[in-house]
């Protein structure tokens, strides 16, 4: 039965602590601006659950796909209804007046003869109208919701850093030579097999000593030394041929054994198992998982043979890798890579950080993961990645049940990284998303007044037009993958 409740489990709590963190985020500037905001939910539609504290509803509505908290405004009447308002209040949450009270049974839940619209007779004064506050009290209020989920990101992401530490791996054997575009013959004198015995005249003890004398050491020639020679390249301060990204061609030697395969996805169809070593791909050998990962990556859609060791025999595994969008670790170019499912056992010892590091490595890891989020997007406007490759929630639905498998560790990250991608997609100018709403505040601002009702309700409507249209194709992608993983096609 714990089994069977994990999965929905971890569904609720991904996109519930998404949502409620973003949504607290408006709600709480809402309050320290003065804006009367009566209602805060988590989903759209009909209550589950409300309960009124203070001068404000919550809710738990019936479709967790998002949320909103409700603020006194003068287009509240028009756009009520889209967020759960349905209901007719005794008054207006804007500034035109409360008409008579409605007969008993028409009587608003958490009726109060004394409290404010829609509770009670009561009009909202002006100056608690959002509309009243100052260009910066509106900003800080649109902008905070994204701010939560930025700072959220972090504070998982460095939790995770102080509680885990990271992991050192010992050996400074050479495990692959990834590809570098252009600059192949930069690393011909290199191979896997190699030990990095020093780097630029340094000695090294650790792989990630090699790693942090490669991407930091100043110069403007990398000098590599192994146990066969010493190979000189020279580097730039940026772009594929900095030190940064070099210190991402040389990949560790890490033993080749399997720790998990993913349920569904090609390895676990094939038939690969945990603790299966595997020692070649198409009969040609292998050393180190960066190797197998190389082939695998390098090989969407086409048939490749496993040689694995499985205790004390040998056997051949038929595994097609499935194409998956992707990036060139280099060059960060979109590509398509080959994925079959399967996790490589952890391999090295743990080794604690100081709370300092963690910040500063967490501080700067959440930078990264939403640039690559605004990278994705950008090519996805200008048509240089296909909308294919997205995911929705069914998508999001799937990997928090499989990152629930995995641990506490795995689920935290997952959030991590959703709340950052929902900071960064809404701040989009899209009127229905926070980007868009700001957009317009600095448009009537400009302008000296508010919008025409009719303006606001065609920009409004063409945002939810979008977002309806995007979730709908994602929601495609996601059923798509979703029937092909179970019928295997």
């Amino acid at each position: 039965m714990l089994e069977w409740l994990r999965t929905p489990a971890a569904i609720v709590f991904v996109f519930g602590i998404v949502i409620f963190v973003h949504e607290l985020g408006h709600f709480i500037a809402a309050k320290l601006t003065g804006v009367y905001a009566p209602r805060f939910s988590i989903g759209f539609g009909p209550a589950l659950f409300s309960h009124k504290w203070g001068e404000t509803e919550y809710i738990v509505a019936a479709l967790p796909l998002g949320g909103y908290v409700r603020m006194a405004s003068r287009e509240d009447e028009s756009m009520a209804f889209l967020e759960g308002g349905a209901e007719k209040p005794t008054g207006t949450v804007g500034g035109s007046g409360a008409p008579p009270i409605a007969p008993e049974e028409k009587k608003p839940r958490y009726y109060d003869p004394n409290g404010m619209a829609p509770f009670g007779p009561r009009p909202v004064p002006e100056n608690r109208w959002l509309e009243s506050k100052p260009l910066s009290a509106r900003l800080f209020i649109m902008l905070a919701g994204v701010t939560m989920n930025f700072l959220l990101g972090f504070f998982i992401i460095a939790g995770l850093y102080i509680s885990n530490g990271e992991v050192v791996l010992p050996s400074r054997e050479i495990g692959a030579v990834l590809a570098v575009p252009g600059a192949d013959s930069l690393f011909r004198n290199l191979a896997a097999g190699d030990t990095v015995t020093a780097v630029d005249g340094r000695s090294v003890e650790s792989w990630n000593e090699v790693v942090e004398r490669i991407a930091t050491d100043s110069g403007n020639v990398l000098r590599i030394q192994t146990n066969r020679g010493v190979t000189d390249v020279a580097v730039r301060d940026s772009g594929i041929f900095s030190r940064e990204q070099f210190a991402g061609v040389l990949a560790p030697y890490i033993p080749p054994i399997v720790d998990r395969v993913v349920p569904g996805h090609p390895a676990d169809r094939a038939g690969l198992q945990r603790g299966d070593s595997i020692t070649a791909v198409n009969g040609a050998p292998v050393r180190g998982w960066a190797a197998i990962v190389n082939r695998i990556e390098s090989s969407p859609g086409k048939p490749l043979t496993l040689t694995v060791w499985r205790g004390d025999s040998v056997k051949q595994i038929a595994v097609t890798p499935e194409a998956s969008p992707g990036q060139n670790p280099i060059t960060l170019a979109d590509t398509v890579l080959g994925k079959i499912g399967a996790t490589r056992r952890e391999y090295g010892t743990r080794r604690a950080l100081p709370v300092g590091t963690a910040i500063s490595e967490a501080w700067s890891t959440t930078w990264a993961s939403a640039g690559l989020i605004v990278h994705t997007l950008r090519n996805l406007v200008t048509g240089h990645q296909s909308i294919k490759g997205l995911s929705g929630p069914v998508g999001v639905a799937v990997q928090s049940g499989e990152a629930a498998q995995q641990g506490w560790a795995s689920l935290l990250a997952l959030v991590s990284l959703l709340s950052i991608n929902l900071a960064v997609v809404n701040l989009f100018p899209i009127p229905i998303l926070d980007g868009g709403q700001i957009l317009i505040i600095l448009a009537e601002t400009v302008k000296g007044g508010a919008l025409a009702m009719r303006t606001r309700v065609w920009l409004f409507y063409s945002g939810l037009a979008a977002i309806v249209l995007l979730f709908s194709i994602v929601t495609f992608n996601d059923l798509s993958s979703f029937v092909k993983r179970i019928f295997h096609l």
